[in-house]
């Protein structure tokens, strides 16, 4: 088997490929436009980076801010009383079908504390919205 003649592997391999032709070894512009990278010209000036549009909460106009602000208001606030009067109202706490098919259930949730919990958390809920709804326009900066 003639696996003398095979090429080996070269001890460098960050060296630039010697040409065959002449025997000097190859700039790296030339490297570049072999490789499908156009060569870059020494006469022209570097290109600037690309700058990428600014994308975020600044580029909405303010009346699409302000009407999101009102909604998010809005829906805090109902679900907010929902959570915090619903333990409170027996047809949609004591009799729900999803709280009375297991019976260890039933008896947790007509715990008093567990009603105070779901009505703190309701009130949380109002406050938050409470606290959205007074605070000032929101700055470009701010969410």
């Amino acid at each position: 088997m003639p696996e003398e003649n095979l090429p080996q592997p070269s001890d460098h391999p960050s060296t630039p490929p010697v040409d065959q032709a002449d025997g000097h070894r190859e700039s790296g512009s030339n490297l570049a436009g072999r490789a499908g990278i156009p060569p870059s010209n020494p006469m022209l000036p570097p290109m600037p980076p690309m700058e990428h549009p600014k994308e975020g909460p600044e580029r909405l106009p303010y009346w699409l801010r302000q009407s999101e602000r009102f909604l998010r208001v809005v829906v805090r606030m109902y679900l907010g009383l929902l959570v915090c009067c619903a333990p409170w109202y027996p047809p949609a706490w004591d009799s729900n079908p999803l709280f009375s098919s297991p019976p260890s259930l039933h008896t947790f949730i007509t715990y008093g504390a567990v009603r105070g919990l779901v009505s703190g958390l309701g009130l949380l809920n109002l406050w938050i919205a409470l606290r959205d709804a007074l605070r000032g326009p929101s700055e470009p900066g701010q969410q």
